[in-house]
């Protein structure tokens, strides 16, 4: 005997099952766009020369770099009503590696508002364990379990530095209490940006200016403070200050 309930409960299930394929099929071959995300560092306008440069902070106090480095992780495109997430997204912007400078995802293609993304290493991540890639601890740019990541690292020498060899050290880190550095950093997008199209690329060009490390809420002075590499009220200030470096320069559409 042919139980009608059960054939009829099955084929509902069958047609939700289809049309959910459906659904993922058309997503998986919805037409994208390449989207390109370069960060540029820059001082005074120029971009950073490691090592035989010399520049001037706001304060008047001649620096070097000798290195730069920090993560953007969290990327994601947004619309009226939806997020569309870079996966896997953790980058270590390395000032001595151009490769590092830049990345590329899909998206697709449809009208788009705004560009996030979170400055440092989400809470999530700096306690998960062993990781790989940009989150490799053999990068230099983790302390330990209980500190986690150094979201935001810079180095050089400046004659305003008391410390041996006078050199002065950054080491950016905090992720949770009242010290956490963690920044969201948002970009809105002018209407002549928001329309991505099909097989189109579209690259956004983001300038860093590293003078913002020093004054942009708070006065960091190389003299005052020219070693910061734990987490604290230092720290958190610098960060406060360095969430405003970056300026969207440009999209171009190719």
């Amino acid at each position: 005997m042919i139980d009608f309930k059960m054939s009829k409960t099955l084929f509902v299930l069958l047609a939700i099952s289809s049309l959910f394929i459906s659904f993922n099929d058309a997503n998986k071959n919805a037409a994208k766009s390449t989207v390109k995300i370069i960060f540029v560092n820059k001082i005074n306008n120029s971009r950073i020369v490691l090592n035989d440069s010399m520049y001037t902070n706001p304060f008047k106090e001649k620096y070097t770099v000798s290195k730069l480095r920090y993560y953007i992780s969290n990327v994601f495109f947004k619309n009226a009503s939806d997020t569309f997430p870079e996966n896997n997204s953790y980058h270590l912007i390395d000032q001595s590696k151009d490769e590092s400078q830049s990345f590329s995802f899909n998206v697709p293609e449809g009208r788009y508002n705004s560009l996030h993304f979170l400055l440092g290493v989400d809470s999530l991540h700096n306690v998960s364990g062993a990781q790989t890639d940009a989150l490799d601890a053999a990068n230099d740019m983790f302390w330990t379990w209980n500190s986690g990541y150094v979201m935001a690292k810079m180095e050089g020498n400046s004659p305003a530095s008391t410390v041996m060899n006078n050199k002065y050290e950054f080491h950016i880190g905090g992720f949770s209490g009242q010290y956490n550095v963690l920044k969201e950093v948002v970009f809105n997008f002018p209407p002549a940006t928001e329309v991505f199209k099909a097989h189109k690329t579209y690259t956004f060009v983001i300038d860093a200016d590293i003078n913002a490390w020093w004054q942009n809420q708070h006065d960091i002075k190389i003299a005052d403070h020219p070693v910061i590499t734990t987490p604290g009220i230092n720290a958190k200030n610098i960060s406060d200050n360095y969430a405003n470096m970056f300026h969207l320069e440009k999209v171009i559409e190719e």
